[in-house]
């Protein structure tokens, strides 16, 4: 009897009550599970929060968790990021805005368009000529930074000889590579550990006199993140019917009117989740940020790491400060292009 009733304890536990409705048990383990793990993922942040209103004698006495329970809170250390250093501050935060935003829109543009041509159009580049193209750039940038011959003449020469060379001996060459290939190439690409780059990086932007300006960040942060969009996009449009390109071209519309008014529309939800991991990418660039830039176009990941290198110590209060301050943009945008991202999937949810 006892048995039974155990039995049937456990039925009505863990039976589904209808279809689509989990069990009393189960909802309790799955609910239980994602309230762990929530808050396995929010203590960090909570943690840097709370250190925000600490001041040196808790830190360093620590750890405590609940402010006025552990410990009395304070804004001291807000108070001197904002007026001691709140001009170093500001800027770079401006930085960091202005060279994300402008940086990713910019991977993003091209890196959909790349992605489209890729998807509906079909490539057979000449392996022969892509190595005679890489020799003669190799070749270019060797006269600029051995030579010191000036690296715009050095560059026009190089394409004026790609040129010829091609026209000359490109129909002897036979094998040619296909969109999976070059598609395979792009993300390639980012298997290469970016420390192995950042010294040629470097001098090249040193050549050009781009060093320190927000121009040299926004091209390194849009070519190292451009693999990613490619490789993110190309699946997002290869999945939208090419019947309606078909019909708006047949209504006399161009490819790049198709492009922009029918195919990005469509596409908005993988838009709106590239767009946010490659601000995210952006926003957070170290390496980069740390080899082309010194004061005038220092970003938020730079002034962080700068409080560890301070005579007094690292002052955990301030960096808090300033990591809360660096990640409420990306909290923001993310916020933003949810909505776009839950709405694009409710909306395959229907047609499928």
């Amino acid at each position: 009897m006892e048995q039974h009733q155990r039995r049937s304890l456990l039925t009505r536990l863990f039976e589904p009550p209808s279809i689509g409705v989990m069990a009393p048990g189960t909802s309790l383990i799955v609910y239980g599970l994602l309230a762990f793990w929530t808050a396995f993922v929010l203590f960090p942040i909570y943690w840097v929060l709370i250190t925000s209103f600490k001041d040196a004698l808790t830190v360093n006495t620590g750890p405590f968790y609940l402010p006025w329970v552990d410990f009395k809170p304070g804004l001291h250390a807000w108070r001197e990021l904002f007026q001691i250093d709140y001009e170093d501050t500001l800027s770079a935060f401006l930085n960091s805005i202005i060279i994300a935003l402008a940086s990713t829109a910019l991977c993003v543009l091209v890196g959909s368009m790349a992605a489209y041509a890729l998807a509906r159009m079909e490539y057979r580049p000449k392996f022969g000529l892509i190595f005679l193209f890489v020799l003669i750039m190799v070749g270019a940038a060797a006269a600029v930074g051995f030579l010191g011959q000036d690296w715009r003449l050095a560059f026009a020469v190089a394409l004026a000889l790609f040129v010829l060379l091609a026209r000359a001996v490109g129909r002897y060459f036979k094998r040619a590579v296909g969109n999976g290939d070059i598609l395979f190439w792009m993300i390639s690409q980012r298997i290469l550990p970016p420390v192995v780059t950042v010294v040629p990086v470097y001098m090249m932007f040193q050549a050009v006199g781009l060093l320190d300006t927000h121009a040299a960040l926004i091209i390194a942060y849009a070519v190292v993140n451009l693999p990613i969009v490619v490789w993110l996009m190309h699946d997002f449009f290869a999945t939208i019917p090419i019947d309606l390109e078909e019909s708006a071209q047949l209504d006399g519309a161009s490819r790049l009117t198709t492009f922009f008014e029918i195919v990005l529309p469509l596409a908005k939800t993988g838009l709106a989740a590239t767009t946010l991991l490659t601000l995210i990418l952006a926003w957070n660039e170290y390496l980069l940020a740390i080899f082309l830039s010194t004061t005038r176009a220092q970003t938020m990941p730079i002034l962080v790491a700068a409080m560890n290198a301070g005579e007094r110590g690292i002052l955990w209060w301030n960096m808090s400060v300033v990591i809360i301050v660096m990640i409420i943009p990306v909290v923001l945008m993310a916020i933003v292009l949810q909505r776009f991202i839950s709405k694009g999937i409710l909306v395959g949810a229907v047609k499928g």
